[in-house]
């Protein structure tokens, strides 16, 4: 398998067959190609933590897998601990809640950053089980090479995704991670087995279960060139341009803003307050009666967001972080004055730390992304971190004077 995933990696022809007799599964080829197109580095050591500890405890005690944990520990992480294996419960999003097991396991997998609070989707990671399982709303056993990061391929892993049974909704997965056992169909059938034990406590929970807190942690997703995304009590909630932007500049102020002002950040000169308002009651739809006050407008749920994760990065001096964290613009077809302005300052506050790191593999990111392509301070701090023999260099040193010539410098 090492054999194919390097020729997918390196571009070359993926052989039908690899090297003794076994083709590559479909579920694992379509996974790399998502891996790929999601801009996924292979030789990068899992997603980033965003979450501070406060936030990630306050996040699990408010999360509908926490009240399911009792029976994971009782099913899986009391045998894993004596076992080599690690147990982890992840969420909707592919955020690892909790990783339980073998504690020499559990020092090694830190160092690809499978740890609590950092983010295992299949977006971030690449092919790994529980973030596929909740690509694919399915159980998925992947092993060594098979995952695309090959900081993972010492590890095989069983996930299957967890659903609420009122709703049908995905709320999580558990994941089996270790050695060459975790491959076996044994380990599939029970982590299946785990999950209908989970369902049905979560079911019987329903029949007495208290109402949710008024203010349930909120994830917003502005950075990058997809859509906007919401996601509350574990539901992605696609949004509009619109509602991201006032969602965004309500965050960014939370002592509030009043019709006037908002309408003034989304649009200096042609939108009216009572569109503003409008558009508020639409926002209010979103989040819930109580998630919205008003005189002046303010967010009453709590809401953590992308961008605050790059901010908190920056904050602590982690760049590596904060690239990690850092997808691409802000809402990048915003024309929204006051978008305008967080965009550009965050851009510049993650370009600045890069320059000031100097490090050749971030710097070597920051250059192939849309941000960085053009970026002639950052692709001469690049060319300057490599060696002369290096072949990088030569390619470094054309791509530089190609973009001299196409700004006329």
């Amino acid at each position: 398998m090492s054999f194919a995933h390097n020729s997918f990696i390196d571009g070359r022809q993926l052989p039908t067959v690899r090297p003794g007799g076994d083709s590559v599964r479909s579920v694992v080829l379509d996974s790399w190609r998502r891996s790929r197109s999601n801009g996924v580095d292979p030789d990068g050591f899992g997603g980033a933590v965003d979450l501070t500890a406060p936030e990630l405890k306050r996040y699990r005690a408010t999360h509908p897998t926490a009240s399911i944990r009792p029976v994971v520990r009782k099913l899986l992480v009391e045998d894993a601990a004596d076992a080599g294996l690690l147990v982890a419960i992840s969420d909707a999003q592919g955020r690892l809640l909790w990783v339980e097991g073998d504690r020499r396991v559990k020092d090694r997998a830190t160092g690809m950053n499978f740890v609590e609070g950092a983010d295992w989707s299949e977006d971030r990671v690449g092919t790994n089980a529980p973030g596929t399982a909740l690509a694919l709303d399915h159980h998925v056993q992947i092993f060594g090479a098979e995952h695309f990061s090959r900081a993972v391929h010492e590890f095989s892993c069983t996930a299957a995704p967890v659903h609420d049974p009122s709703s049908g909704r995905v709320i999580g997965a558990i994941d089996i991670t270790g050695g060459p056992r975790v491959a076996g169909p044994e380990m599939l059938s029970l982590i299946r087995a785990t999950v209908v034990a989970a369902e049905s406590e979560l079911r019987l929970r329903l029949l007495g279960a208290p109402s949710p807190p008024d203010s349930a942690l909120a994830r917003l997703q502005v950075l990058g060139a997809g859509r906007p995304v919401l996601t509350i009590d574990g539901e992605r909630i696609r949004l509009s341009q619109r509602h991201a932007e006032i969602l965004v500049l309500l965050a960014d102020h939370p002592e509030g803003l009043s019709a006037d002002h908002l309408a003034m950040l989304l649009d200096e000169s042609e939108l009216d307050p009572v569109t503003v308002r409008a558009e508020l009651s639409r926002v209010r739809k979103i989040v819930g009666a109580n998630g919205l006050a008003s005189r002046p407008y303010r967010l009453l749920l709590d809401l953590d967001t992308d961008i605050g994760a790059v901010r908190r990065a920056l904050a602590h001096g982690d760049a590596a972080a904060a690239l990690r964290a850092y997808p691409g613009p802000m809402l990048p077809r915003s024309l929204a004055p006051g978008i305008m302005e967080a965009r550009a300052e965050l851009h510049c506050r993650v370009r600045a730390a890069l320059l000031a790191a100097g490090d050749r593999r971030l710097l070597a990111r920051w250059t192939s992304s849309v941000d960085g392509r053009e970026d002639i301070a950052a692709w001469s701090a690049y060319l300057a971190s490599l060696d002369r023999d290096s072949p990088m260099y030569a390619q470094a040193e054309a791509q530089l004077a190609l973009i001299d010539r196409k700004l006329g410098i």
